[in-house]
């Protein structure tokens, strides 16, 4: 069993700041990329910004010089920070992996989610 849990998220005014964080645990082999979505009301979710083993990001453009993604691989941690935050950037974050697992006689790679962080910008 694979758990992914955030944490950090709350009520911030704009162009204020917050950090959410999240750890995997669990039968895990090794993870490859790391990222954070999110799904506001009536929308569909998006993927905010991913991270790979090596380091590499990449962010939707909307976060570009706002949001900054990091990781420890050495703890299976992930961390978004969010600065500058607007009213548009309020949604439900969902952390993901991608884990490997021994299944079905196997190790394989499987997408993860955790249950989600709520982040409300809002005056």
């Amino acid at each position: 069993q694979v758990q992914l849990v955030e944490s950090g998220g709350g009520l911030v005014q704009p162009g204020g700041s917050l950090r959410l964080s999240c750890a995997a645990s669990g039968s895990i082999f090794s993870i490859k990329s790391m990222g954070w979505y999110r799904q506001a009301p009536g929308k569909e979710r998006e993927l905010v910004a991913a991270i790979t083993s090596g380091g590499i990001t990449n962010y939707v453009d909307s976060v570009k010089g706002r949001f900054a993604i990091s990781r420890d691989n050495a703890k299976n941690t992930v961390n978004l920070q969010m600065n500058s935050l607007k009213p548009e950037d309020t949604a439900v974050y969902y952390c993901s992996g991608e884990i490997q697992t021994w299944r079905n006689r196997n190790y394989a790679y499987m997408t993860y989610f955790g249950k989600g962080t709520l982040v409300t910008v809002s005056s």
